[in-house]
This record gives structure tokens, sequence and C-alpha cells, in this order.
């Protein structure tokens, strides 16, 4: 049965998101909410778990998963940034865009693209999200939480809780969310690709 914290969106509760980052550190997934939509976490460094993410997910190696991060210097860590690369990057973040990008060493070899060595990356603006990062100490890996077989993201904590209650060890209530997806930008080659038009605005990045 996974385990249901109501915090609230603005101040969220320190108590309660300690003890989700607990489980997380322990190998759970948690369902957490994002300024996009909700989305199942996990510990980068856990392959059992990452596993188990994709599991839930019911998709392969060659879908990115992404490192949730509190701020850029974070996300400089995970992958290679170059000026024109960092210019984007501060424009839209934190925010709803995830930027794909050369993943440096520090990011395992089983989590980026089997064949492009990619990662997706983003700093999500979100309050609870961030302050469960800033607990946690380190970034989540993270997919949108999108039912196997469906195409829209789920949005009430309940039914999350209602329908992963057998696979999720964390449900992180703060309300519902846009339930728009991320806008995707590959950064990975000479010039920024949109790959997904989502919530964030292209047009902010100058694209």
């Amino acid at each position: 049965m996974s385990q249901l914290f109501e915090v609230h969106p603005q101040n969220p509760q320190p108590r309660l998101l300690k003890q989700a980052a607990q489980i997380l550190r322990d190998g759970g997934i948690a369902a957490v909410p994002t300024d996009s939509s909700y989305a199942l976490v996990c510990r980068l460094d856990d392959k059992t778990a990452a596993e188990n993410l994709r599991r839930i997910r019911q998709v392969d190696d060659k879908h990115h998963l992404t490192l949730l991060c509190r701020d850029l210097s974070e996300l400089a860590h995970f992958a290679r940034v170059d000026n024109r690369q960092y210019r984007l990057l501060k424009l839209g973040t934190p925010g709803p865009f995830t930027f794909i990008l050369e993943a440096t060493k520090e990011v395992p070899r089983r989590l980026s693209h089997p064949s492009r060595r990619t990662i997706g990356l983003r700093v999500p603006d979100h309050k609870v999200t961030q302050e469960l990062l800033s607990l946690f100490g380190e970034p989540l890996l993270a997919t949108t939480l999108i039912a196997p077989g469906e195409t829209e993201p789920l949005n009430d904590a309940d039914e999350i809780r209602r329908r992963f209650e057998k696979t999720l060890q964390a449900v992180v209530d703060a309300g519902a969310c846009p339930m728009q997806p991320t806008t995707v930008i590959d950064l990975s080659g000479d010039a920024p690709v949109l790959v997904r038009q989502g919530r964030g605005d292209p047009a902010k990045l100058g694209l």
C-alpha cells in the first residue's frame, strides 16, 4: 500500500517531505507534483528502482528519463553545457521545460539514451518538488506519470494512489497540477530542436 502525504502546495510540511525523501532513499518510487503534471520519481543511483520506474510506465531504454534538479549548477554537473546552451537554460529554468543534453560521466550509462548518450534535465518551478529535492540532497530520476496505454498524465493524487497502490511506495498530494507535459527542447546538436510542444512557451527561449 502506497503512503499518502497530503502537503500544502505553497508551504509544504517539512516533516512529511522528510518521510517521503526517506522512502526514496530506501529505494521506493513516489508520485510527486510538478509545474507540468504529476511525475514518478526515484533515486538516480538505484538500478532496481529505475527499472521499476520504467516497468510502471512500460517504456524501454530508448525513452528519455529526466533528472529533476534544484538549480542550474546542479544541472550542469550532470550535462555538458556550453555558453550557447547555458543562455537558453537560464531563460527556461525554473519552469516547464525539459532539455535534452549530452550526459556527463556522473550519469549512469544505463540511464542515458543507449546510442546518443543524452539525458533529459529540468528544474521544476514547484514549491513542493523544490523542497523535496532540497531535503533529498540530489537530483531525482523522473518520468511523467502517464498510465500505460493512455496519453494524458494523471492529475488526481487519490486516483494515482488507487491505481498504483501496489507499485508505488509514496504519493505526495499537493493538489491538482496543470496536467500538461513539459516542452522538450533538444540542445544536444548544433541548433536547438523543439521535440514536443507542452506547457512551456518556446518563445520564452527565443525559439
